[in-house]
């Protein structure tokens, strides 16, 4: 069970592993880009490719949707970047239903770990398996695989690591349960657990009067999508920009916080202690473009700042 490019490294992992693959659930298809044609997910584009059935809920308390999975007769589900289950569906196999998250749990709990993770400035995270019960992220832990996050390393690459890591950890966890041998550990729960909210329009704007630390990994943390934003003040112009790719740099000053500087190399932000160096933006409409390219067919005024 899962939906996005993540999901399909395990289940590819699986498929080449020769294990038997009776039944793959993603997302319905959905329309997208101007002709709003239907999209597939990735995972159902790879199952289609693998010649494996295919179910679609839109409800995955249906009668219908649940007779079709009973059909099919599983002995174990895997859920890898999916929705949250209802007891009747994760109960249904004779070995369970375990997930695959891409953090170490009980930590970032939650939609979007990997981007947490970098944005909290966290030094290492992972991924973990664990058996699936009625609340979310919360299950007997089976398997953890630890990594460092590279001080500039946006979410996007780390995504791309954990992707591999994380369809080996499953192999490993499937194995343990075919051979019977798999033990558990709960989960512990403690007061300063960090959640892996969900991304929206709020927490991905840019504060600027944050710590310069802050501000960067808040932007590599949301690279390349969603994409960190802030509003361009630039004249009589207010625009609404995503950033990105930065660099930081320490230095006192005493510009106003949000005050561009601009030359015909470098485009930087004012913040406390420092600057916010400018590498990748991209305003409405436009292309994503490296600040040099912007500054050659750009101009900033003397008062243009980010709010």
């Amino acid at each position: 069970m899962g939906t996005p490019d993540f999901a399909v490294a395990t289940l590819k992992t699986l498929v080449e592993n020769n294990y038997d693959i009776v039944g793959v659930i993603t997302a319905p298809d959905k329309p997208a880009g101007r002709g709003r044609q239907l999209n597939e997910s990735a995972v159902k584009a790879y199952a289609k490719s693998q010649e494996l059935t295919i179910l679609q809920p839109t409800n995955l308390k249906n009668e219908d949707f649940l007779e079709d999975l009973k059909t099919l007769n599983a002995n174990l589900q895997i859920v890898v970047a999916f929705r949250m289950l209802p007891k009747v569906v994760w109960k249904m196999p004779e070995y369970g239903t375990f997930n695959l998250h891409a953090s170490l749990l009980p930590n970032y709990r939650g939609a979007a770990p990997i981007n947490w993770a970098v944005i909290n400035g966290e030094e290492k995270t992972g991924v973990s398996t664990f058996f699936i019960d009625e609340k979310i992220d919360t299950g007997d832990m089976i398997l953890q695989e630890t990594i460092k996050i590279k001080p500039d390393e946006n979410a996007g690459a780390l995504h791309d690591k954990l992707m591999v890591i994380g369809s080996k950890l499953v192999l490993k966890t499937v194995n343990l349960i075919a051979g019977g041998k798999v033990e558990t550990i709960p989960q512990k729960e403690t007061k300063d657990i960090k959640t892996a909210y969900k991304l929206n329009k709020e927490n991905c704007k840019i504060d600027w009067h944050a710590s310069i630390d802050h501000i960067y990994n808040h932007i590599r943390g949301l690279s390349p999508y969603p994409a960190a934003w802030c509003t361009l003040i630039n004249d009589d112009e207010e625009l609404d920009i995503k950033l990105y790719k930065v660099e930081k740099e320490f230095l006192e000053h005493t510009l106003e916080i949000g005050s561009i500087i601009s030359t015909k190399k470098e485009l930087k932000v004012a913040v406390t202690n420092g600057y916010i160096i400018i590498k990748e933006i991209k305003l409405p409409g436009k292309r994503t473009m490296n600040a040099i390219s912007l500054l050659n067919g750009y101009t900033f005024y003397e008062n243009a700042k980010m709010r």
